[in-house]
């Protein structure tokens, strides 16, 4: 299995932080960000990463190689001239991608402890086109589960929107995405349609929900405790960095 770890963004609620260096090399506990996601890729037996630049690229493939990729097979989808978001950066790295197996998409501004090998596992006896990391945690913007953990839509509970349009939401469970996926590669079939309807850059989540009825979407909920942190804003990233000064 590969995976494709995003580490292009601007990182501009991280600010002034990130106007000296990109957002995936911010330090918590000592530890940059990218090298915390890349081991917990490597401890869940995954050594082929691609990873995406664009703020500050050179700094990144600088940090991979004075220490020679932390012994896993590395590639850089560069993305220096247009940053793709996560949608387009998939497509953008997809000739490294496709192999015909299932591959794991990755934040790199996302901190977490969840038994990953444990979601490998669910999505593959599922079947399932693409296995999202979800919780009942508080958030503005939700994903929409029925019974089977099949996502169906999403909903923002601030301005009362939901997708589909019509969509009855009231019976749905509502789940906030955690930034972690398992993609098969059934799914580029569907997202290279929808770039030659959108254009080059485009986010993932829009896809997801467009496509609800047309991909088997599964939430998956982790069955022990984790830590979950977006160190892409200040008052998380604090939070993590107190945790690993414990």
């Amino acid at each position: 299995m590969k995976a494709i770890v995003f580490a292009a963004g601007l990182g501009t609620r991280l600010y002034p932080l990130t106007e000296s260096i990109p957002k995936a090399l911010v330090e918590v506990g000592g530890k940059p960000m990218l090298l915390r996601v890349l081991e917990k890729l490597r401890d869940a037996g995954i050594h082929e990463i691609v990873i995406n630049v664009h703020h500050f690229p050179d700094m990144i493939i600088d940090y991979l190689r004075s220490n020679d990729g932390f012994g896993l097979k590395i590639m850089i989808s560069d993305e220096r001239g247009h940053l793709l978001d996560t949608g387009g950066g998939i497509l953008a790295a997809r000739n490294y991608l496709d192999d015909g197996e299932p591959f794991i998409a990755h934040n790199a501004d996302i901190l977490t402890d969840f038994n990953l090998s444990e979601m490998i596992t669910r999505h593959n006896e599922s079947g399932a086109d693409v296995t999202l990391l979800s919780a009942d945690r508080s958030s503005s913007r939700y994903l929409l589960f029925d019974e089977a953990q099949r996502m169906v839509g999403w909903t923002n509970t601030k301005t009362g929107e939901v997708k589909p349009a019509g969509l009855k939401s009231d019976s749905l469970h509502r789940l906030a995405f955690g930034g972690v996926h398992v993609i098969s590669p059934t799914v580029f079939g569907k997202l290279e349609e929808y770039r030659r309807r959108v254009g080059d850059v485009f986010s993932i989540t829009p896809f997801y929900v467009e496509n609800c009825e047309k991909l088997d979407m599964r939430g998956y909920v982790p069955s022990e405790n984790y830590h979950w942190f977006d160190i892409g804003r200040p008052e998380t990233l604090e939070k993590a960095c107190q945790l690993f000064r414990q």
